[in-house]
């Protein structure tokens, strides 16, 4: 007699090749974030999949929210497979939107091929594989005849690539996501498939305006250039900032090793006459940078930015006549899920089952909707695991092996079973 394991490893077996083409399908949907296009036809045809799945499907717009326009919509899917009990209940989420293709592919970045045991295409590993493998998952036990004694349901979400608020942070908001329903979250991020995920570092990005006096370009003497203060902002920050925070290591176990220390990078810097057709001859009266300041938790964010903050005084004190203003845009606080907590245990257990070799336990260089699950959810047992390789995240020529989605596919299964139990 075969096992409920046994009978749900073969079943996940069975679903390998709907999944890839499911993943085929969600990449051929062009879901670039920004501006946030065609998410109603994603969030339908993954909505179709749940309810072929056996899941009661609900569409949930963003309403209130300024990203969620006419031309815009931000629409998330959820699924619910109620068990005999609500709870235990876990939640595997996943994004659907992805970054713009940008430049250097060989393939059709919104073509979803499969050739040589991969499937390529923007969002291939991050992380539209990582949604269907989580649907396949749950659709294994149902094929396997198996009834949960708890509940699972999957989600379809946007925005996280430009902070999730209209996504994960929207349906917390709405009590949709939280600790009053919800027992365990996975999101199958590409962080590798023999890794869990515990969390993430700090972000703080922050805007700097230096402000100058305009003046005729053949008479700069006569005012003050935004610009050229500008510059001895970026050099303390390059000169000083910078080698301080090279010597600032997390005890988190962040991948890859460099991004174990603190890091901070220049997104944008624009000034002067950026924005007129043609060129005048005046002297810059303002330029703007935007910072992306990564943390540790040893650091926490009021020392992080009490730091910048001392910074700049410094420069303007060194340098005559520089002003400026420093504007808060985003601060992401650290993340860690205990590394002792049953959901870290199960995976880790299961991984080692599946692959037959220990998994290790990592946190994420960038930040996730983890940040959302944990802190406006307010559920501790939050990780990611997933299908993908962490590295080709954003790049020209994206991919994920089709065999790290079998196999998160079979890791997930058994994990639901573990986390959610068997009726009967």
């Amino acid at each position: 007699m075969s096992t409920p394991i046994d009978r749900v490893l073969a079943a996940a077996a069975s679903v390998v090749d709907e999944a890839v083409a499911f993943t085929s399908e969600l990449i051929r949907v062009p879901t670039v974030n920004p501006p946030g296009e065609a998410y109603p036809e994603c969030a339908e045809a993954i909505g179709r999949h749940l309810r072929a799945a056996q899941f009661d499907t609900s569409f949930v717009a963003a309403e209130g929210r300024p990203e969620h326009t006419r031309a815009h919509p931000r629409v998330n899917v959820v699924g619910r497979r109620q068990g005999r009990t609500d709870r235990p209940c876990l939640h595997l989420n996943g994004h659907f939107d992805v970054v713009p293709a940008g430049e250097g592919w060989t393939r059709d970045p919104f073509g979803g091929e499969v050739a040589g045991g991969r499937i390529y295409g923007r969002g291939a590993c991050d992380m539209k594989a990582g949604i269907a493998a989580a649907i396949y998952a749950a659709e294994a036990i149902r094929r396997a005849g198996l009834r949960l004694a708890g509940t699972v349901e999957v989600s379809g979400t946007v925005d996280e690539e430009s902070g999730g608020f209209a996504g994960v942070a929207y349906l917390a908001e709405q009590g949709r996501l939280t600790s009053r329903s919800t027992d365990f979250v996975i999101i199958p991020e590409p962080l590798n498939v023999d890794r869990v995920c515990i969390g993430h570092r700090g972000v703080y990005w922050f805007d700097v305006e230096t402000h100058g006096r305009i003046g005729h370009g053949s008479m700069p003497f006569l005012g003050v250039n935004a610009i050229s203060h500008m510059g001895a902002v970026l050099e303390a920050v390059r000169t000083d900032l910078e080698p301080r925070l090279r010597q600032r290591t997390t005890a988190l176990p962040v991948v890859p090793p460099l991004a174990r220390h603190a890091t901070i990078n220049v997104n944008t810097v624009e000034g002067g006459q950026v924005r007129e057709a043609v060129q005048s001859p005046c002297v810059a009266d303002h330029c703007r940078a935007i910072f992306d300041r990564r943390f540790l938790p040893e650091e926490g964010f009021d020392a992080t930015r009490a730091e910048v903050e001392a910074l700049l005084a410094e420069t303007a004190a060194r340098v005559p006549g520089l002003r400026y203003t420093l504007t808060d845009r985003m601060v992401v606080h650290p993340t860690r899920t205990p590394p002792d907590a049953p959901i870290v245990r199960t995976l880790q257990a299961r991984i080692q089952d599946v692959l037959g070799r220990p998994a290790s336990l990592v946190a994420s260089p960038g930040t996730y909707d983890h940040k959302h699950v944990a802190r406006i959810g307010g559920i501790e047992q939050c990780v990611a695991y997933g299908p993908g390789i962490l590295d080709l995240a954003h790049q020209p020529d994206e991919y994920c092996e089709v065999a790290d989605l079998a196999a998160s596919i079979r890791v997930l299964a058994l994990a639901i079973l573990d986390l959610v139990g068997i009726d009967g």
